[in-house]
């Protein structure tokens, strides 16, 4: 799965946790952050703090992994 926003981040999380069948509150309290953060995450607020929302995917099990440009090397020569 390709994730290129905050909504496909969100839509990702409140997939897994319907699946897991956990509520909001519940993942919010194993997660040890509040209901609103997760609602928010869920809708996909662009401004969601990154090291909570990793930490909420990680507990559902979610790994994410990144890749580096093709070209990374080539256009760092420049710093």
């Amino acid at each position: 799965m390709s994730i290129e926003s905050a909504n496909d981040f969100g839509a990702l999380i409140k997939k897994v946790r319907n699946a897991q069948k956990l509520t909001q509150s519940e993942l919010a309290g194993a997660c040890g952050v509040g209901l609103r953060f997760i609602v928010d995450l869920e809708k996909g607020k662009p401004t969601c703090e990154i090291e909570k929302a990793l930490m909420v995917a990680n507990m559902l099990g979610i790994k994410l992994t990144a890749q580096e440009p093709p070209n990374l090397n080539e256009a760092s020569h420049g710093e």
